[in-house]
C-alpha cells in the first residue's frame, strides 16, 4: 500500500510537493485553507488571515526560464518577468497538466500535527483538520509543510518610539493593495526591500511626497542585465559561479560592488549597503533610481522617533505633516499546528537539515518545503527539496542524514549572510540546487556530458542554470529536458523581439573564445580539487 503524505498548502511549494509525491508513487492529500491554489501569487482585494498577501502590481523578480518547474516550461509567449496574474495562470496550467486538483482539499485548515504514540518505530503522524466547522483526524505516514514565510507581518514597534501617539495612519506593507486613496498625502515607507521600493515608486505618482526610510541600505538592480537579457539568465551560470567561487573574497567583493554601481552610484543616492561584507539579496526595481533622480522619492535614514504628526530621522532631520507610515519591515514565521519539540523557532531562526528536515526527529517523516530565501528563484529550490524529501519518505534515497551537521552549517550561514531577520533564511542558489540534486540523483555531470553531448554540456556550463538541468538524469528524468535547455534562448527572446531587425553584429568569435577560456578554467578547477583530495 502506498504511503500517505499530508501536504499543507497549495502554493508553489505545495503544488510541486503534491506532484513529487505522485512521481514517487506516494499518496498525497493537500490541505488548502482558502478556496483556490496559488498561495502568495493569488491576489485578493482584502487581506485574509493565514494567507500571504500581495499588492496588485506585483511582478516576479526572477525570469520565466529560471523560475519555472523543471519539467514544465512556461509558454514561450509569456513575458520574461510575469505579473502576478500571469504567474498564477502558469501555476494553474501546471496543476491541470499533472492533474493535481483532485488531491487538494480546499477550505480545509490544519489544526494540529502530532506524532503517533508509536512514532519512534512507524514515523507516522495524526493530522487534525477543520472544514465547515467539523474536525477530522487522519493518520499519515509523512507530512510536508508548504506554508512559505510571508504570512505573519512583523513590525518592531519598540524600535519606533512615539508611533503609538502618531495621529496619522500606519500599517504593514502586507495590507497595501494599490495607490488608490493616497492622492496628495505625505508617506513614509520604512524598509529597503523589494516591497518597500515597489510601494514607494508606485505611490510617488499619486502622493504629495514619498520618503524611504532605511537603516542598512541595499544594492538596487535592474531586471535588465547585460545585452538586455534578464538578469538571472546572465548572473546565474555555472561558469560565472565558478569564477565567483575561486576569486578571493576581497577581490570578489570589489568586482561585485563595481558591477552594482555600473548602473548608478549607490553612494550618491543614499542607498549603499551599510554592511558590504555580507552576501545579501539585492532589490530589483527598474524605476527607483529615476524616481530618486526626479525627486519623487527621497531616501532618508531610519526613523528615530515619531511625534503626533512628524517623523524624526536618525540624522536629526524631521518631516512634518506625515499622513501615512507603511512598515515594509518583513515577516515572522511559525508553525502553530506543531509542537515546539518538533520545530522550534527562535528570533526568526529555525534549524533544519539542509533547510528541510527537523534534526531532532527519530524518523525523517516531516519536511519543510520552501522555507528559504535563495539568491535566486525559489521555485526550482522548492521543487528539488520536494523531490529529495519524497525519496527519503519512500526509502529510495540511500544516503545518510547527518543531522549533527545542522549547527555547524547554520553558523556558516550566519557568517556569510548575517544575522538580521531578513537574512536568516538566505541560501546560495546554484550551490544549494546542486546539493539538493545530489539527494535526488539529478545533478548534471558536466565532464562526462562533454564527451557524450558537447553542445549540451557547453550550454549547461555557459548558459543559464535553468531548472531543466536537473531533469537530464536520475529518477524523474524528463525526455524534454535537453530540448528545453537548447531552446531557452529562443524563448527568452521571443516575447521581446516583436519587431524583427536584421542582425548587425557578429559576436561569435568572442563567444567562442570565452567558452574556451571557461573550459580551461573548469579543467583547472577539477585538477586542483583532485590534487587536494
Amino acid at each position: 500500500m502506498a504511503k500517505r503524505v499530508a501536504v499543507i498548502g497549495s502554493g508553489v511549494s505545495g503544488l510541486t510537493s503534491t506532484k513529487c509525491c505522485l512521481d514517487e508513487g506516494l499518496q498525497p492529500t493537500c490541505f488548502e485553507r482558502s478556496d483556490d491554489i496559488g498561495g502568495l501569487w493569488r491576489f485578493k482585494e482584502k487581506v485574509e488571515e493565514g494567507r500571504a498577501s500581495i499588492y496588485q502590481s506585483v511582478f516576479t523578480n526572477s525570469s520565466k526560464e529560471m523560475s519555472c518547474f523543471s519539467d514544465f516550461p512556461m509558454p514561450e509567449h509569456f513575458p520574461n518577468f510575469l505579473h502576478n496574474t500571469r504567474f498564477l495562470e502558469y501555476l494553474k496550467l501546471y496543476a491541470k497538466h499533472f492533474d493535481l486538483l483532485k488531491y487538494i482539499k480546499f477550505k480545509t485548515t490544519v489544526i494540529s500535527v502530532r506524532k503517533c504514540q508509536d512514532f519512534s518505530t512507524t514515523g507516522q503522524w495524526i493530522v487534525v483538520t477543520e472544514s465547515d466547522g467539523k474536525q477530522e483526524s487522519t493518520m499519515f505516514d509523512a507530512v510536508m509543510v508548504c506554508m512559505g514565510h510571508h504570512i505573519e507581518s512583523f513590525i518592531p514597534m519598540q524600535s519606533f518610539p512615539g508611533i503609538e501617539k502618531f495621529k496619522g495612519q500606519y500599517f504593514h506593507s502586507r495590507e497595501y493593495k494599490s495607490p488608490e486613496g493616497f492622492q496628495g498625502k505625505t508617506v513614509v515607507v520604512i524598509g529597503m526591500g523589494n516591497s518597500a521600493s515597489d510601494i514607494a515608486v508606485e505611490l510617488c505618482q499619486r502622493a504629495k511626497r514619498v520618503f524611504i526610510s532605511t537603516r542598512g541600505g541595499s544594492w538596487v538592480m535592474s531586471r535588465v542585465y547585460d545585452d538586455g537579457y534578464p538578469w538571472d539568465t546572465v548572473f546565474h551560470t555555472r561558469f560565472s559561479n565558478l569564477i565567483r567561487s575561486i576569486l578571493p573574497w576581497p577581490l570578489l567583493k570589489r568586482v561585485y560592488e563595481q558591477k552594482m554601481n555600473q548602473w548608478f552610484n549607490h553612494e550618491n543616492y543614499g542607498l549603499v549597503p551599510q554592511n558590504r561584507a555580507l552576501m545579501k539579496e539585492p532589490v530589483f526595481n527598474d524605476d527607483l533610481p529615476s524616481r530618486i533622480l526626479c525627486g519623487s522619492v527621497v531616501v532618508k535614514p531610519i526613523v528615530k522617533e515619531f511625534t503626533e504628526t512628524a517623523a524624526i530621522f536618525e540624522d536629526g532631520t524631521m518631516e512634518d505633516n506625515v499622513d501615512v507610515v507603511i512598515f515594509a519591515t518583513g515577516y515572522s514565521f511559525s508553525f502553530p499546528f506543531l509542537e515546539q519539540s518538533v520545530i522550534k523557532v527562535e528570533n526568526n531562526e529555525v534549524a533544519l537539515y539542509k533547510q528541510v528536515f527537523p534534526p531532532t526527529l527519530e524518523k525523517p517523516t516531516l519536511a519543510v518545503i520552501g522555507l528559504i530565501q535563495p539568491l535566486g528563484p525559489i521555485m526550482p529550490n522548492a521543487e528539488l527539496q520536494a523531490r529529495w524529501a519524497t525519496r527519503v519518505f519512500k526509502g529510495t534515497w540511500t544516503g545518510m542524514l547527518f543531522m549533527t551537521d545542522v549547527g555547524h552549517l547554520f553558523l556558516c550561514s550566519l557568517l556569510r549572510f548575517g544575522t538580521s531577520r531578513s537574512q536568516t533564511l538566505q541560501t546560495d542558489h546554484i550551490e544549494y540546487l546542486d546539493e539538493l540534486a545530489e539527494g535526488s540523483d539529478a545533478r548534471p555531470r558536466i565532464l562526462p556530458l562533454l564527451l557524450k553531448d558537447p553542445k549540451l554540456a557547453l550550454t549547461i556550463y555557459f548558459g543559464p542554470c535553468s531548472p531543466f538541468q536537473f531533469r537530464l538524469t536520475g529518477p524523474g528524468k524528463w525526455d524534454g529536458a535537453r530540448n528545453a535547455i537548447l531552446t531557452q534562448k529562443a524563448r527568452i527572446i521571443k516575447p521581446t523581439r516583436t519587431r524583427v531587425v536584421r542582425n548587425s553584429s557578429n559576436n561569435s568569435l568572442v563567444s567562442y573564445l570565452l567558452k574556451i577560456f571557461g573550459l580551461l578554467a573548469l579543467f583547472a578547477a577539477v585538477f586542483v580539487s583532485l590534487q587536494q583530495s
